[in-house]
């Protein structure tokens, strides 16, 4: 029987599966959203989310942080975490993952999730944004473009007669 047996085992020894949900854990706060299989991101988000818990502490930060650290080996995503996530999360009393069914993967069937932190949601450009870029991008037409572009495109022509002259030969 399972009485209070609270946590899956993902089909790996103790050891293995804390470095798992330690691996995940890193690179959910770094890139602030992964793709993995719906039962590791189910057992990675109270994880998660206890980490950033600490990482929201005021009181004492020193010790949070070395709390944080036991888990989180990367000194960058543990100063990330307390840096933006905690502020971002501060008022906030809990819920900041969310997670995204993606359906069943091509080559084993297992079902495929994204795990994602709030406030790191896809948002596409819009087409004034995109004007935008193309605008700053390109010089106007009264200006005359910069001396390296000017350069690059008389390398160009000259190594194709490079090239054109060696086929001759």
């Amino acid at each position: 029987m399972r009485h209070r047996v609270a946590r899956r085992k993902l089909g790996r020894v103790t050891p293995h599966r804390v470095a798992l949900l330690r691996n995940l854990a890193t690179s959910l706060f770094d890139k602030e959203r992964i793709r993995t299989t719906l039962v590791k991101a189910k057992e990675l988000r109270p994880y998660a989310e206890r980490l950033i818990t600490m990482a929201k502490r005021e009181d004492d930060r020193l010790h949070a942080r070395r709390l944080v650290l036991r888990d989180i080996h990367d000194p960058d995503v543990v100063k990330k975490l307390f840096d933006t996530l905690g502020a971002r999360f501060a008022t906030r009393p809990g819920g900041y993952t969310r997670i995204l069914r993606l359906g069943p993967r091509r080559g084993d069937g297992t079902e495929m999730a994204i795990l994602e932190l709030l406030g790191s949601e896809y948002k596409p450009e819009t087409k004034d944004a995109k004007a935008k870029a193309k605008e700053t991008a390109k010089p106007a037409k009264g200006e005359k473009a910069d001396k390296t572009e000017k350069k690059d495109k008389a390398a160009k022509p000259r190594a194709k007669k490079a090239k054109g002259e060696e086929a001759k030969a």
